[in-house]
């Protein structure tokens, strides 16, 4: 009997031993997998944005924007500096840059060029890539890359119904300029569609179109032939354009156009400029930066592309409370 007992405790003794072991085995692969859960998180929680010419003026509520979202996801972010319009393989060497130099995601305004798709495809394989002043890549209802930007066909189309408000719809003899920063971006050409779309039918006549840096020589807005209205699709033409017209050097044209920028509103306020349609990119900003950091928190979620909106600003309506918050994200 005494020996049935021994052997029922030795028994009990074992299983017990065996269940504590298990218990044990558990918790070390429980503790080993939130260790490593923790550090990956910790480890990719740095995020590079590249665009170009990162240090002017019109990415000032962009990088404001991405500021904000840094503090709220306690996340690193690194804008890299760039100067002028990049190539392709310039912007493949800086990200190439970045990502040795630790960056676990990307925002990327992608360069003008042909080679750029792939190049971007490739690098979004490697690590998860956001884009922003671009259009979709690949099928728009399932893009291969999320895009987060203003809707550039919408923007132009709303600066030619600004026209059009000026001249009671009707703009038979009136002859416009329109200047771009680079007619290579997918962006400049979808304003610049929707733009010719909305003057349809009104009787304009679009005397000449010129992009570039907007200098001396034949390139400068002075030398175009005179015109009754230029029209700027993006803020660096916005701002060549009100400097220009505020030298008297457009001969008395009118400025119209899309901006922002804190050079952009001062035109616009001295009554240079006519009207601004300004994209809101302290979302663009704000936004990008906290869907990559989900995406890099949250193992298996994508993060997702979206349009945020704009608004038209004249002198007359330059101090609402609205308006105010607008700009005040441009001055940061």
């Amino acid at each position: 009997m005494r020996i049935r007992q021994r052997i029922g405790k030795m028994k009990n003794s074992k299983k017990m031993f065996i269940l504590i072991e298990a218990a044990l085995a558990m918790a070390v692969i429980i503790l080993a997998v939130i260790m490593f859960l923790g550090n990956n998180v910790n480890d990719r929680e740095r995020v590079s944005v590249i665009v170009q010419n990162s240090d002017d003026s019109q990415w000032a509520a962009f990088k404001y924007g991405l500021k904000m979202a840094a503090e709220d996801q306690k996340i690193e972010m690194f804008v890299v500096g760039t100067e002028g319009a990049m190539s392709a393989e310039d912007e493949k060497n800086v990200i190439e840059q970045e990502i040795d130099n630790g960056a676990d995601a990307l925002i990327i305004q992608p360069a003008a060029g042909e080679d750029t798709e792939e190049m971007l495809k490739d690098i979004s394989q490697r690590i998860p890539v956001l884009l922003v002043e671009s259009e979709t890549l690949g099928d728009k209802e399932s893009p291969e890359i999320p895009v987060i930007q203003a809707d550039n066909y919408s923007m132009g189309r709303t600066l030619a119904e600004e026209l059009l408000k000026e001249y009671d719809g009707n703009l038979e003899g009136k002859t416009i300029g329109i200047a771009v920063e680079t007619e290579a971006l997918e962006a400049t050409r979808s304003r610049r569609e929707g733009f010719m779309d909305g003057l349809e039918e009104s009787g304009a006549d679009v005397r000449w179109s010129v992009s570039g840096a907007f200098g001396q020589g034949r390139k400068s807005l002075e030398a175009q032939p005179t015109v009754d209205l230029v029209v700027a699709l993006d803020d660096r033409s916005l701002t060549a354009a009100g400097e220009a017209a505020a030298k008297n050097d457009l001969h008395g044209a009118l400025v119209y156009g899309i901006g922002n920028s804190s050079e952009a509103v001062y035109y616009l306020d001295i009554g240079v400029a006519e009207c601004l349609v300004v994209p809101d990119e302290f979302s663009v900003g704000y936004q990008s930066l906290t869907r990559l950091a989900e995406n890099l928190r949250r193992f298996f979620k994508s993060a997702e592309g979206s349009t945020v909106t704009h608004t038209v600003i004249r002198k007359e309506n330059l101090f609402t409370e609205e308006n105010q918050e607008i700009i005040y994200t441009m001055s940061q």
